[in-house]
């Protein structure tokens, strides 16, 4: 897809998705990872889960995986100067070092909870075990990339943009 590629991770409510829409608002080509390649899978092996719906909230946050295999033929894909790929998945070691840059969306706690409950019940962290899962993740930071440049999310979309755009020389 580029010839840089970007990844956008962060906890749910984070801003990924926000983030995703502004880049290809200013005409950035960008992967928008929850919504195109994300499943539930076995991490290790990428084999599908056959009936994610029995999950608990836990088990298939464990198990939202990108498929590996698309990822790098995305990845090879030169046609654009950059692509960002924005979404969270469990298994991108398996190919996070294709990846030029990545960074992670942070933001407080009291901000995130406003994010997160005004979408609904009907999307995720809408259910009080999802909540609890998210506040801790992002207590915690498990699940995210340690290398990661952190970018305060907390700011309005365009001013957290802005910075993505600066740190990887494309401003």
């Amino acid at each position: 897809m580029g010839r840089r590629n970007f990844l956008v991770e962060g906890v749910s409510g984070a801003g990924k998705t926000s983030v995703a829409e502004e880049l290809e608002r200013r005409g950035y080509d960008v992967v928008h990872g929850d919504r195109v390649l994300a499943y539930y899978g076995d991490p290790e092996t990428g084999e599908r889960v056959a009936q994610p719906e029995t999950l608990s909230v836990e088990a298939g946050y464990e198990r939202w995986i990108w498929p590996v295999e698309r990822v790098k033929a995305l990845v090879a894909d030169q046609r654009h100067k950059a692509t960002f790929f924005c979404g969270g998945t469990r298994n991108a070691g398996k190919f996070m070092k294709l990846f030029d840059a990545v960074f992670v969306l942070e933001v407080d706690l009291a901000i995130l909870q406003q994010r997160v409950a005004g979408r609904g019940t009907d999307e995720f962290g809408g259910q009080p075990e999802q909540w609890a899962l998210i506040a801790r993740l992002q207590a915690s930071r498990e699940g995210l990339p340690e290398a990661g440049i952190r970018i305060d999310s907390g700011r309005p979309v365009g001013m957290v943009v802005d910075e993505i755009v600066a740190r990887c020389g494309l401003g």
